[in-house]
């Protein structure tokens, strides 16, 4: 098959690129630059144009730069911005999966071939005449939950082709085909930042605002934050606070408050219900017409854990989660990740929009 391989520079999209020609493929491959908006160069965009360009040369490859920088800040990162000004918490990897990568990339350049490939731990699973995405052998790599808006189209366009791998797998294969990126540290963070520090990112475009720290359980204030948007429901590092662990559970986003409540056990920081709203299913509802809770398993954010939990359809496109253990950190904005029970079939996700502490 001619394949578009997208390639990032790391590890997991080399080995991708020596699998794939291992079966046979005739591969180009694509990096897709996104860029920064400080106007000045991406030194760590340039760094993996340089390994692209080596592993190219190295299997004698076609391989073009092309840029979506455009289309990153006006979708993406206009959402992201958007969502943390609500006082939400937004998940850019996510919405760049499906917006750019398999998006505004598919429509312009992937389209041209039979299928697209990518380093992701994740895997398909065909059941009668349907694809479904499914988890990676790896549960540490695994990374359907970022893949959870595709839609189905993009999906029956993919292909993992190291999602059967354990990531020492990837590496030995790495090491023993002398791969340049061998030993390159795996990339950390939201994926156009590059080395630039989350905050900094967000006091640029937002700025700074004073506002009290206030302990839920004695309403006493105990020290003082520089906006709402740099903390997140479930935070514990980054509050300044000492006599800790503190943690975040609250927040007014009209009077900039934020409520913290005190040690690693504190029972404000968990909930056993997630509501939903605008849930997405990449292959359709499976339980279309059930009008009764389903078991499910779920995340609500990246981790290795599948929770346990029952899913029931409240109306149009909102949903009630009901876990069997408690959740650290529900956040709303967040998106939770749907699996069935088996933790084998990634069904899609819902946006968080609330929880009650129980």
């Amino acid at each position: 098959m001619k394949v578009a391989a997208l390639i990032s520079g790391g590890v997991d999209s080399a080995v991708s690129v020596h699998k794939l020609l291992e079966q046979g493929h005739d591969l180009h491959l694509f990096y897709i630059r996104i860029g920064l908006d400080t106007g000045v160069g991406d030194c760590a965009a340039e760094e993996d144009i340089e390994m692209c360009s080596y592993i190219a040369r190295k299997y004698n490859l076609p391989f073009d730069v092309v840029s979506l920088h455009e289309e990153y800040w006006e979708n993406v990162m206009e959402y992201a911005l958007r969502t943390v000004r609500q006082g939400l918490t937004p998940n850019p990897d996510i919405m760049c999966n499906k917006m750019i990568k398999f998006g505004y990339f598919e429509q312009r350049w992937g389209h041209e071939f039979d299928k697209t490939a990518t380093g992701h731990y994740a895997s398909t699973t065909i059941i009668g005449d349907k694809t479904y995405l499914s988890t990676a052998v790896d549960p540490v790599k695994d990374q359907t939950d970022f893949l959870a808006r595709i839609d189905y189209n993009q999906l029956c366009h993919l292909m993992f082709p190291i999602g059967s791998m354990p990531k020492a797998e990837v590496r030995e294969i790495a090491i023993q085909t002398q791969m340049p990126n061998a030993y390159r540290k795996d990339s950390q963070g939201i994926c156009f930042l590059g080395k630039i520090n989350y905050n900094d990112f967000i006091r640029r475009h937002l700025g700074e605002k004073k506002g009290p720290i206030i302990e839920l359980e004695t309403g006493k204030k105990i020290g003082e934050h520089k906006g709402f948007w740099f903390h997140t429901i479930g935070q514990r590092k980054g509050l300044g606070l000492s006599g800790g662990p503190w943690y975040v559970v609250k927040k007014n986003i009209h009077d900039n408050v934020i409520y913290v409540s005190n040690g690693y056990d504190t029972e404000k920081q968990y909930g056993k219900t997630l509501h939903l709203d605008e849930m997405h299913f990449i292959s359709g509802n499976p339980w279309e017409g059930n009008c009764n809770s389903v078991e499910i398993t779920f995340k609500n954010r990246h981790m290795p854990n599948f929770i346990p939990a029952r899913l029931t359809h409240l109306g149009n496109m909102e949903y009630l989660i009901e876990s069997e253990e408690k959740v650290q950190g529900i956040a709303p904005g967040q998106f939770a990740v749907i699996y069935d029970k088996e933790k084998k079939l990634c069904y899609g996700s819902g946006i968080i929009t609330g929880q009650n502490l129980k």
